[in-house]
């Protein structure tokens, strides 16, 4: 039997019934474009330290306010290359301060975190790039801010790019998620996981536990539980991951499961989380929720907010189903949390 190529995927898409054919084929050449972009990052990237786009830091700071490297204007002047040949009308993107209009009388906007995890560049571990593909939302010309101002529900398609031992996209087009690795002697990407399927309980979680002294009682709650394993309330044993890089971490959640916590906290700037939801959060959580998991800002859909701004930062949980709704009820009823008590010992007051 022989291999989906992305090509042929794209293709079924065309054929199915149901959606307009004009903007399936929109949508199409837009995933199309972004993953021919894909292949020029990665051989740029995988020129490591050699290379010319590894010269450093820039010194200035994007329109979120982080320091810029020299891969990360490289990663954004490509794709925003790429997309001027596709048919969309409106390019956001984290390095820059507002939307670029491309083609006015298009239908299509791409909200873009063109390399996801540059603190991790200098040290080989996988980075990527997350894009969200939404339609366009009134008068692009005169109001390009509207169309970004959409909540994660109107995403027509959303996915990601992994830079790490193989390059690999991660894809939905609403219809479930599937996963396609580069193959480097078809030249193309190739379907690996057709419809994946995250478990609804999780035994791993991920989180910066170097922050636990900045986070709120219902993060350190639900931490210490998973902590205590076998002989705590939740009565098994957890183990922890953080690799400070979202796809790559997301990437192991759509394989294997788990659940990762990037919640607000009390440092300076940091009290409405760090990942932007317009351009991060939600298109994350769309892979996730049609991959069968769940993503909130530890209480609320993460795709049923109404974004106030392209840079919006937000807190992002997502992954196995029942651990998500686990770590809200940590949330959402505080009165159980101040009743937590080693007179407990292994009576789990968070039971699904």
């Amino acid at each position: 039997m022989s291999a989906t190529t992305l090509e042929a995927f794209l293709n079924s898409y065309l054929a199915a019934n149901g959606g307009a054919p004009d903007a399936r084929a929109n949508i199409a050449a837009v995933i199309g474009g972004l993953a021919k972009a894909s292949v020029r990052i990665r051989n740029l990237i995988n020129q490591g330290a050699l290379g010319t786009a590894f010269a450093g830091k820039r010194g200035s700071a994007n329109a979120d306010g982080d320091i810029q490297r020299d891969l990360d204007v490289a990663a954004d002047d490509e794709f925003l290359s790429a997309m001027r040949e596709c048919p969309v009308a409106l390019y956001g993107s984290e390095e820059l301060d507002n939307p670029v209009l491309l083609s006015p009388d298009a239908q299509l906007a791409i909200a873009i975190d063109p390399l996801d995890g540059s603190s991790n560049i200098d040290t080989n571990v996988s980075i990527g790039t997350i894009f969200s593909v939404l339609p366009v939302a009134g008068d692009p010309a005169t109001s390009p801010i509207a169309t970004f101002m959409q909540p994660g529900t109107s995403q027509l398609a959303s996915g990601f790019f992994i830079y790490g031992p193989q390059l690999a996209l991660v894809l939905t087009l609403g219809q479930g998620t599937a996963i396609f690795v580069f193959s480097t002697r078809l030249g193309s990407f190739v379907q690996a996981y057709k419809s994946v399927s995250i478990p609804e309980e999780a035994r791993e979680f991920a989180i910066n536990a170097s922050n636990y002294r900045h986070w709120d009682e219902a993060v350190r709650c639900y931490v210490d539980d998973c902590l205590a394993g076998s002989e705590g309330p939740r009565e098994c044993d957890f183990n922890m991951r953080w690799i400070a890089s979202l796809v790559a971490d997301t990437y192991r959640i759509l394989i294997r499961g788990g659940v990762f916590l990037y919640p607000g906290d009390g440092r300076k700037g940091y009290s409405h989380g760090r990942l932007r939801l317009v351009y991060e959060a939600n298109p994350i959580a769309f892979l996730i929720e049609q991959a069968g998991g769940a993503a909130t800002d530890t209480t609320r859909r993460i795709l049923e907010i109404v974004p106030e701004s392209l840079h919006q930062r937000t807190p992002l949980v997502h992954g196995s189903k029942k651990e998500v709704i686990r770590i809200g009820r940590y949330h959402s009823e505080p009165e159980m949390i101040s009743e937590r008590s080693p007179l407990f010992g292994k009576r789990g007051l968070f039971r699904a």
